[in-house]
C-alpha cells in the first residue's frame, strides 16, 4: 500500500516531507465522495483539490478480486513510500504516465507490472504528475481457481507468484497492443449493473492472461530452445530479486548462482532467455535507471549518487551512465527539470 508524504506549502509546487496532511485530505475526500458511488459494488473518490484533479474508482468484480481505476492530474510528481508488509497478487497497467521504484522497476512507457504475493520490500516510488492506470489485486491462492490443475493447487509454473513469507516476485512484462486495448476497454466500460460486473470480470481475466502469457509460453516450450525447467525459472527470478535488492553492493555472478542453487553458466543462460540480457547487463541497466532517478530528484550530488548505487570510481560511473542514456550525469543533473524519462 502506498503512503504519499507531501507538504502543501506553496501550491502548485509540492515539497516532499512527512506529514499527516495527506491522510486528512484523502479521508475528507472519501467521505465527501461516498454519495457519488455509481454501483453498489463500486466506490468513487475525487482527488483532493489541494493535490490536483482526477478520481479513483474501486470495483469489486469478484468476492476476492478488487479492480482499481485511477485518473490523476497532480500539481507535481508524487513521491510515495511502500512499507514492508504482506502483499497480495497484483497486476497493473498504465495507459499514460509512469511509476518508478528505487531499484529500477518501471510501470508505464512500455512496461506493465505483476507484483507477486509475499512480503513486499520497503521502497520509494516516483509517480508522474499525470497518469491513467488500472490495477487489480487478489489472494495468490485464486490462481488455483483461474488456472485449475485438478489437484486444487497453484500450477507449478506460477508458484513464483505465491511466495508466502518470502520476498515477493516483481515482474515488469512489456506492454503489448492487446494489453493496452483491454486496459482501455476496462476504463471505458459501456455497461452498468450486473452486466458491468460480468464484463469487468472477463476483462480482468483476459488482462491477467495477457500479462502472464510470456511466462506461460516459456513453460509450454513455445520460446526458442534450450528450454528452462520450471524450478530453474523460479531460481532465476529469485536471482533477479536478489540483484534488485542489492544494487548498492551486488554479489558476483558466481556468488549469486550459489545463493540460488545453480551453476553460473545456467544462471547466465537463463537470464539471457528470460530477460534478453546477461545478469551483469541487467544489473548495470537497473543501476543506471536508479541513478537517473536520483539525479532527477536533484537533492544529491553526482558523487553521492555514484556512491549510493555502488560505484567508487566516478569515471566508471559516468561512462556507464552515458552508454545507457547518451548524456553524462552532469548533463542529466543540469537538465533534470526539463528531461522526463
Amino acid at each position: 500500500m502506498k503512503i504519499y508524504i507531501i507538504k502543501f506549502d506553496h501550491l502548485p509546487t509540492m515539497t516532499i516531507t512527512p506529514t499527516p496532511e495527506w491522510q486528512k485530505l484523502w479521508a475528507e475526500a472519501r467521505q465527501n465522495s461516498q454519495q457519488n458511488s455509481l454501483e453498489p459494488f463500486e466506490s468513487y473518490c475525487q482527488v483532493p483539490r489541494q493535490l490536483g484533479e482526477g478520481y479513483s474508482r474501486s470495483i469489486e468484480v469478484h468476492p476476492q478480486v478488487r479492480l482499481g481505476i485511477g485518473n490523476y492530474e497532480y500539481y507535481d510528481d508524487i513521491l510515495s513510500q511502500c512499507c514492508e508488509s504482506d502483499h497480495p497478487l497484483q497486476f497493473a497497467v498504465f495507459l499514460s504516465g509512469t511509476s518508478r521504484e528505487e531499484y529500477g522497476g518501471q510501470v508505464g512507457e512500455g512496461y506493465t507490472l505483476i507484483s507477486g504475493g509475499g512480503i513486499q520490500r520497503k521502497m520509494t516510488c516516483l509517480d508522474s504528475q499525470s497518469s491513467v492506470s488500472i490495477g487489480f489485486s487478489m489472494p495468490p491462492e485464486l490462481l488455483a481457481t483461474f488456472f485449475p490443475t485438478g489437484d486444487g493447487e497453484i500450477p507449478p509454473q506460477l508458484s513464483f507468484l505465491a511466495k508466502g513469507n518470502e520476498w515477493q516476485t516483481l515482474l515488469y512484462p512489456k506492454t503489448t497492443t492487446a494489453i493496452q486495448t483491454v486496459a482501455q476497454q476496462i476504463v471505458n466500460c459501456p455497461y452498468h449493473g450486473m452486466t458491468k460486473r460480468l464484463y469487468l470480470q472477463a476483462k480482468v481475466l483476459e488482462l491477467m492472461s495477457l500479462q502472464l502469457a510470456p511466462f506461460l509460453a516459456e513453460q509450454a516450450g513455445v520460446q526458442p530452445s534450450p528450454r528452462l525447467k520450471t524450478q530453474t525459472i523460479a531460481r532465476i527470478h529469485h536471482a533477479r530479486e536478489i540483484l534488485l535488492s542489492r544494487l548498492e553492493n551486488p554479489p558476483s555472478i558466481l556468488e549469486l548462482a550459489q545463493m540460488v542453487g545453480m551453476s553460473d553458466r545456467t544462471l547466465q543462460r537463463g537470464f539471457q532467455e528470460l530477460f534478453g540480457k546477461t545478469a551483469f547487463s541487467y544489473m548495470t541497466e537497473k543501476r543506471m535507471e536508479w541513478a537517473e532517478q536520483l539525479l532527477r530528484q536533484g537533492n544529491m550530488t553526482i558523487a553521492e549518487v555514484a556512491n549510493k548505487i555502488g560505484y567508487s570510481h566516478l569515471g566508471y560511473f559516468a561512462g556507464a551512465f552515458k552508454r545507457r542514456f547518451g548524456i553524462t550525469p552532469s548533463e542529466s543533473l543540469i537538465s533534470k527539470k526539463s528531461v522526463s524519462r
